[in-house]
């Protein structure tokens, strides 16, 4: 995972000395070659246990790891400081398609990022062995959830997905060892879904996240941790560019399921079928 990508999905939760860390790790990445934890954080004027705090936020263990990170960055990728564009009132038809292609086209670039596959393959065995799966969401991610669950079922998996919060809690309540909950939440910290993953983990039930990066409070309890992206510079684009990054992932999900399962592949084209001859007929 590019480092670039954690300091880029954290970032809303980075205190004032983070927030420069992150902000010279960005744009001037290049210099941090050179520079020792104390160079650093003379330079961007922070004390040097920011400097650590701020690489062990990030997942690594100190500064030289988080520094090898940014040389393996370097070598990899080109940094780029900003999703998109902020689309305004004042901009034409053609300059806020243009911005919202491009900021649709970053976010999912740096969703893919931020997942690496050794963690959805753990998903993907983790949903192919579920007796139950119970997908919540609210808001957009509830429409997230709903899709994921019609995928699901054309597999001949049993997802349910109910955006009733009273109802998901009910229904988590009853699950066991063998079930599984796919919780999604942009924030990871909406109090409703994590309720449900409370009462998931208090069953013994497997869980799965689909959270922003970094720690929160539904990922620090799921099994299995995915990550979705989306930049806050323009929050009228937000919640697109929410689902835009959940609804990658989950086709990601459906289609390794669907590549891994003969079964799900004959139920799939079984259902396809069906509809095909109904939508012949009417």
């Amino acid at each position: 995972m590019s480092t670039f990508s954690k300091i880029k999905a954290i970032r809303e939760s980075l205190s004032s000395s983070e927030l420069k860390l992150a902000k010279f790790a960005l744009e001037s990445s290049n210099a941090i070659r050179e520079l020792s934890s104390q160079e650093l954080a003379n330079v961007v004027g922070v004390s040097q246990s920011s400097v650590v705090k701020f690489a062990q936020k990030l997942g690594y263990k100190g500064y030289p790891a988080f520094k090898l990170g940014i040389i393996d960055a370097l070598n990899h990728s080109a940094v780029n400081t900003n999703l998109h564009g902020k689309i305004t009132m004042t901009d034409s038809f053609k300059q806020m398609s243009d911005k919202l292609l491009s900021s649709k086209v970053a976010v999912l670039n740096e969703t893919q990022k931020l997942n690496d596959e050794k963690a959805l393959l753990a998903a993907v065995e983790r949903l192919k062995s579920a007796k139950r799966i119970l997908i919540c969401g609210l808001g957009g991610s509830a429409l997230v959830g709903k899709d994921f669950s019609y995928k699901l079922q054309k597999l001949g998996m049993l997802a349910l997905e109910e955006p009733d919060t009273h109802a998901q809690l009910a229904f988590a309540a009853t699950l066991a060892d063998n079930d599984l909950v796919f919780a999604i939440s942009e924030s990871g910290s909406t109090k409703e879904i994590v309720n449900v993953v409370t009462q998931a983990k208090r069953n013994n039930c497997a869980v799965i996240s689909l959270t922003r990066y970094g720690s929160n409070p539904v990922a620090d309890m799921a099994d299995v941790c995915l990550y979705s992206v989306a930049d806050e510079a323009s929050a009228r684009l937000s919640s697109i560019l929410a689902r835009t990054a959940q609804e990658f992932v989950i086709d990601i999900l459906f289609i390794a399921i669907t590549q891994s399962s003969r079964q799900g592949r004959q139920l799939l084209e079984k259902t396809n079928t069906i509809v095909r001859e109904f939508r012949r007929q009417s």
